[in-house]
């Protein structure tokens, strides 16, 4: 049992470092608020209906990042309780991943919402911007 803990601990440190040295932390949404903000040249009233998705949004991305730090502590408290992959670690595991599918659902509908403010020529841009933003880390692993 204590073997499999340790392993487990140092599988947890090495993607933590691996994660904390490799990877890219810049946000994917900085180069779309670049575009959207810099770019597409957006008349006033553009610009005030995007600035009121943006306020929105960030009241809701806040909440559940804070959700998703709370799912984490559940899933370490279940960890150490049960120091092995039992019901309660699934049932952490599984709200982890529904927080994750929030945000991701959510950050989905707030892409949209500032597209639905767009011109068509503005949306290619914007669409063009997405699909380089999702596609970036499968076209870098592709490189290597």
């Amino acid at each position: 049992m204590l073997i499999a803990l340790v392993a487990f601990a140092a599988a947890l440190g090495g993607t933590y470092l691996g994660r904390a040295i490799f990877v890219d932390r810049t946000p994917r949404e900085t180069e779309l608020h670049a575009l959207l903000h810099r770019q597409l040249n957006l008349d006033a009233a553009q610009q005030a209906r995007i600035d009121e998705i943006e306020r929105r949004f960030a009241v809701r991305r806040t909440a559940l990042e804070l959700e998703m730090r709370a799912a984490n502590a559940h899933l370490a408290a279940a960890i150490e309780a049960e120091h092995g992959y039992g019901p309660e670690v699934t049932a952490a595991i599984d709200h982890t991943h529904m927080v994750m599918g929030e945000m991701q659902k959510e950050t989905l509908e707030h892409l949209f919402a500032m597209r639905g403010v767009l011109r068509p020529d503005q949306a290619a841009l914007f669409d063009r911007s997405v699909t380089k933003a999702l596609t970036a880390d499968a076209q870098s692993a592709a490189k290597r």
